[in-house]
């Protein structure tokens, strides 16, 4: 099939498990095998919600069969990467070594509280929430919260639009709408900090909001970190239950309008927002957010190491992604 006939099924039918397998062939075609793995795996799953289907098996098993020729091929890069990198598999902290087994699937996990979508890092503290009184840093980030508002507030009058939906569609990869936030305003976000650089015009309406944060122990991990960013709820929106992606990483919440009717649960423990006070938790536990009040909620957000971590670990980690994020490049 052409690629515009692969779309076209795709478009009146996202889990149609043939398109989906086709859509990763032409990627691999293409020499792309990460964004093919991405559709193939996306077959799996649209396969396993409909056993039975006729012809299905067939193209399964082609699609596994690819995946497990990817996987070969990226175990091989990310050894060599880390090596070349000065991480050969002699020279790792003995949790990384274990990260890198689980990640490649040689080493099997029981999950508890975390269930990060994409790496796990084992060894960590299986917690909810860290209290503000563990980070020295907080009340200078406290203090800060007024005037932080006070330049979001000029940022959104010199730029009426700033602010977009956190999920936007990609038309290049397995569609997923996450029940219905996807290209959905209600859920919007502005960046001062996205896909591993500053964004410069926003930066420059709200410096000092900038500064405080960067100077923060945070993770520059290629594209994937750090995020620092405005979060919008509308009211009467809810996000519901999800887990992040890596659980290396703390989630900080500053909140900077907290209208009532608003809540935030992670694992099962809710609690509330206070306007001005920092709330740190593990987003790989499973959490959701809502707002039911007369106003829209908003949070300055951004995403600090683990504590637990040490130097050696965290570099590690760092190089890590940058050999991932290659892969295919």
């Amino acid at each position: 099939m052409k690629e515009a006939e692969v779309d076209a099924v795709l478009g009146r039918d996202p889990r149609n498990v043939h398109a989906l397998v086709a859509k990763g062939d032409l990627r691999a075609a293409e020499g792309n095998d990460r964004l093919a793995g991405d559709f193939y795996r996306a077959a799996l799953r649209a396969a396993a919600a409909r056993p039975g289907e006729p012809g299905q098996a067939a193209i399964v098993q082609r699609a596994e069969a690819a995946l497990q020729r990817i996987s070969g091929s990226f175990e091989d890069h990310l050894e060599q990467g880390l090596s070349a990198l000065g991480f050969p598999p002699d020279r790792r902290p003995l949790r990384f070594q274990e990260s890198i087994e689980i990640l490649t699937g040689r080493r099997e996990v029981k999950l508890e509280l975390q269930r990060p979508g994409g790496y796990f890092y084992p060894g960590l503290p299986q917690r909810r929430y860290y209290e503000r009184a563990e980070f020295d840093w907080a009340p200078a980030i406290e203090s800060m919260a007024p005037l932080m508002l006070k330049e979001l507030s000029e940022l959104q009058a010199a730029e009426s639009d700033a602010f977009s939906p956190y999920m936007i569609s990609d038309t290049t990869r397995p569609r997923h709408d996450f029940h219905g936030l996807v290209d959905n305003p209600e859920w919007s976000t502005l960046y001062l900090w996205q896909d591993g650089r500053p964004v410069d015009r926003h930066v420059a309406h709200c410096p000092q909001t900038f500064d405080a944060i960067t100077r923060l122990d945070l993770p520059y991990i290629t594209r994937r970190a750090p995020s620092i960013l405005f979060s919008r709820l509308s009211p009467g929106a809810r996000i519901p239950a999800h887990a992040g992606v890596l659980n290396t990483r703390l989630i900080c919440h500053l909140p900077l309008i907290v209208p009532p009717g608003c809540g935030f649960r992670v694992g099962g423990e809710t609690r509330q927002w206070r306007q001005g006070e920092l709330l740190a938790f593990d987003d790989t536990v499973e959490h959701e957010a809502w707002n039911e009040g007369q106003s829209e909620r908003i949070l300055l957000i951004f995403d600090v190491w683990r504590p637990e971590l040490d130097a050696s670990e965290r570099a590690a980690i760092t190089a890590l992604f940058q050999v991932v994020d290659s892969y295919g490049a």
